[in-house]
């Protein structure tokens, strides 16, 4: 099976190369754009250093107009300009691209024939469009108090995972093509959608790189994006003992997180690695959540019996309402502090918390040797710091 697939692979690079002989190396982009009568289009070069002027053309009546360029040596990325409307298209090489557009609506009317990869690269984009108006929704709903902090985290990880599950078929289907590579690299509020980071999202980079390696090596574009998905690899690697760190317990390194500095219900500012000295709890919680009230009952009973031997509580509320906490949290008896970021927080990923409430437990030493979430653990593991 494997030896007829490279044959099958051969054979359509050498029927691909014959083609290449036959049609010269340049590639054109013709077709009609109507409704622009006198307006002028440009052709323009998504390149890796920026957007690029390559031509332009004022249209006549009826708005027909053609392009031509040197062929790409990779699938590469372009676009055309109407005004401050821009569509964007793929060109694999050496090829004739026919598109009809609308100049009222560039962007929704445009349609490239009979192409493939650019009908994918419509549906990554009709996607990310897709998902980036539900984030808003969602941090519309958040703000008027209809979600709460709670619910919007849950749905906004199903947001992006129900995004995710739609894109990556188009990725490992053909990693080698235009289209994955455009997909990996799609941002909403200016964040990758997939995370190169990300132990789940990373095989998406590396699927893409090592086959853009491979077919076309030595391109700028390839070179680019390997040493990107290299440079991602090893940063994830230097933080596995990390990960490991906070997702197993107990371990017996430090963290090397940075510290946490944050304001009490008095406006004071206190500092985890102030209680240095003794043994902590570093918990996540949600005042405004039903779970709240026996949260902090089960913990006062524990804070009670073991405050004496040198334990200390650090709360971190994630509330979106400042006045619900300070209210929830004047009376508790320890300490206490807010995030002001709420469920944006960058130590919510830091952490890698994705379920409220949960917990660390540092040792005197400042370093986190326990992950809580079922908080039944709770006594078993202070006894082994205390």
């Amino acid at each position: 099976m494997k030896k007829s697939i490279e044959k099958i692979i051969l054979s359509l690079l050498l029927v691909g190369g014959l083609c290449a002989c036959d049609k010269g190396n340049s590639f054109r982009i013709e077709g009609s754009i109507t409704d622009a009568d006198g307006d002028t289009l440009y052709l323009e070069h998504r390149a890796l250093a920026g957007v690029a002027l390559l031509d332009s053309v004022i249209l006549k009546n009826n708005g027909s107009f053609a392009f031509k360029q040197p062929a790409p040596p990779n699938p590469e990325f372009y676009q055309l300009r109407l005004g401050t409307q821009t569509v964007a298209f793929a060109v694999d090489s050496v090829e004739t691209l026919k598109v009809e557009a609308t100049a009222t609506d560039l962007y929704r009317s445009f349609t490239v024939l009979d192409s493939p990869a650019n009908d994918q690269l419509r549906r990554v984009d009709a996607m990310v469009l897709l998902t980036a108006q539900k984030i808003t929704d969602l941090e519309e709903s958040h703000k008027a108090g209809t979600v709460d902090d709670l619910a919007f985290l849950s749905q906004l990880d199903t947001t992006l995972i129900d995004y995710k599950a739609a894109i990556t078929p188009i990725i490992l289907g053909n990693p080698s093509n235009a289209a994955a590579y455009y997909a990996v690299f799609q941002k909403i509020n200016d964040y990758l959608i997939f995370d190169p980071f990300s132990k789940q999202d990373y095989p998406m980079f590396g699927a893409v790189a090592t086959s853009w390696n491979r077919f076309y090596p030595d391109t700028e574009r390839s070179k680019h994006l390997y040493e990107f998905t290299m440079n991602a690899l090893k940063t994830r690697r230097q933080q596995e003992q990390q990960a490991k760190l906070l997702e197993s317990a107990p371990v017996e390194t430090g963290t090397g997180l940075p510290d946490i500095v944050l304001q009490e219900v008095n406006g004071e500012r206190v500092a985890l690695s102030s209680l240095i000295g003794k043994a902590v709890l570093l918990d996540f919680v949600v005042y405004n959540a039903d779970f709240s009230p026996g949260h902090n009952i089960a913990l006062n009973t524990i804070y009670r019996q073991y405050q004496s031997r040198g334990f200390e509580i650090y709360q971190i509320s994630f509330d979106s309402d400042e006045h619900f906490w300070k209210t929830s949290a004047d009376n508790l008896p320890w300490i206490t502090v807010r995030d002001p970021q709420s469920v944006n927080a960058r130590l919510l990923s830091m952490y890698n918390v994705r379920e409220i409430p949960t917990a660390f437990i540092l040792n005197r030493e400042g370093d986190i040797v326990a992950r809580i979430e079922d908080y039944k653990q709770l006594p078993e593991e202070l006894n082994k710091v205390l």
